[in-house]
């Protein structure tokens, strides 16, 4: 069987009330398909500072993560939201090493946390989006400008 996957872009994070939970927004990269994913405060932290350009005076996991494998000249390919069961998603993160593809399952927000910083591209099964999208209808501009605005006026602090 094979799996359709969806080309994401990256929305942002932010957080949700009144449960004050963090989530990552993925909208697809040719639709009005968003797919919200709620994450931990250390990655939502980890994923803002990334899209903000904060650099830390110590690498965080993330960073380090990042900074092992280009050490190792490892390259990461891409990064997919593969799988949602029992509420929780599941993504896997494509990467070579010496020409050897290596698929690693991983959690979503540590897959996005990573190609944020690696510059690489998100994607989404289409069986996910099935289940557990959301449409905003692109007439629907104003809700879509409202989160950006909140997206560019949120500090990374805002998750601690």
């Amino acid at each position: 069987m094979v799996t359709v996957i969806v080309k994401m872009k990256l929305v942002g994070v932010r957080v949700e009330l009144p449960a004050n939970q963090p989530i990552v927004l993925l909208q697809e990269e040719t639709g009005n398909r968003f797919l919200p994913i709620w994450i931990g405060a250390f990655e939502a932290t980890a994923i803002a500072f990334a899209l903000q350009g904060v650099e830390t005076a110590r690498p965080m996991t993330h960073d380090l993560f990042k900074n092992v494998l280009e050490d190792l000249q490892v390259e990461v390919r891409s990064i997919v939201v593969s799988d949602l069961i029992d509420g929780t998603f599941y993504a896997e993160i494509t990467m070579y090493s010496n020409g050897v593809k290596h698929v690693i399952s991983a959690r979503p927000s540590d897959a996005i946390a990573l190609a944020v910083r690696m510059d690489v591209p998100i994607y989404a099964a289409e069986k996910v989006l099935d289940e557990a999208s959301i449409i905003i209808e692109m007439d629907d501009e104003e809700e879509i400008q409202r989160f950006r605005d909140f997206l560019d006026h949120i500090e990374p602090q805002d998750f601690l």
